[in-house]
């Protein structure tokens, strides 16, 4: 059995490639860790369907396999098989019920059918057993604002960030609870700061830009979208910041508002 601390996989959901798949006789000679690891990097470089393919020549031959049943989930659920990926996890849960990664991908999944009270439950699982894990309060952080409890959202998020300092994306998503519940200088010092580390961190700037704007700012605001523009151009789509970034619904309306003014 391999370790899942060595595998680990965490998918952020942003381009699917279409590929053909050639199987190489030779696999059949390769050791059980090299056909794993086969699979697990074609996974990691995005070569989706071809990973798949080879999860399930895996899986045909060790059945019983935990770790390879929740990589084939998350690779299910990156390809659009949300059902297909959240019963690779329950299987991969009854086989190892205590590891506690098929719990956090499995609530990813549930996310994406907006089962909130289901994910909800795995990431407190997962808490309950490892209360520093900084996957499982992100992404509780993002459940709770989907439910609109962007307080309860906020103080997820930073405890997410104090377990994994460099964890941008948590201190953005900080920065934009701190929005949404009105604490306007909190977020745009959060946002600064981030900025200022990681210059190129299109969401802070998306961020900012909303920020500037709503409090009449045009300039700072026009010049933060030309870098956003630049670094990432999904931040002018409303259905992706919500729904796939999982922005609160103020800072996405005024970033609307200052494109629909341009």
């Amino acid at each position: 059995m391999i370790n899942f601390s060595k595998i680990k996989v965490c998918f952020l959901i942003i381009f699917v490639f279409a590929n053909t798949f050639f199987i190489d006789t030779s696999y059949a000679l390769d050791s059980r860790e090299d056909f794993f690891r086969t699979a697990l990097d074609l996974s990691s470089s995005g070569n989706f369907n071809l990973a798949l393919d080879k999860w399930n020549s895996y899986l045909e031959i060790y059945p019983d396999d935990a770790a390879a049943l929740s990589n084939r989930g998350n690779v299910k659920l990156v390809i659009g098989d949300i059902k297909g990926s959240i019963d690779d996890q329950d299987k991969a849960i009854a086989i190892n019920p205590n590891e506690v990664d098929p719990y956090i991908n499995r609530g990813i999944a549930e996310e994406a059918l907006s089962l909130w009270s289901l994910a909800k439950k795995d990431y407190m699982f997962v808490l309950s057993i490892d209360s520093e894990n900084f996957s499982a309060l992100y992404n509780f952080g993002n459940v709770e604002g989907s439910l609109s409890n962007w307080d309860k959202a906020r103080d997820l998020f930073s405890k997410a960030a104090q377990y994994n300092p460099g964890f941008a994306m948590a201190r953005s998503s900080i920065a934009l609870a701190e929005y949404q519940l009105g604490n306007l200088n909190e977020s745009e010092k959060e946002l600064k700061n981030l900025i200022r580390k990681y210059p190129t961190f299109a969401d802070a700037r998306a961020a900012l830009t909303a920020l500037n704007w709503a409090r009449g700012m045009s300039g700072q605001a026009e010049s933060n979208w030309i870098s956003v523009t630049e670094l990432d151009p999904r931040y002018s789509d409303e259905e992706w910041l919500i729904n796939v970034r999982r922005w609160p619904p103020k800072p996405a309306k005024d970033l609307m508002k200052f494109i629909a003014l341009k």
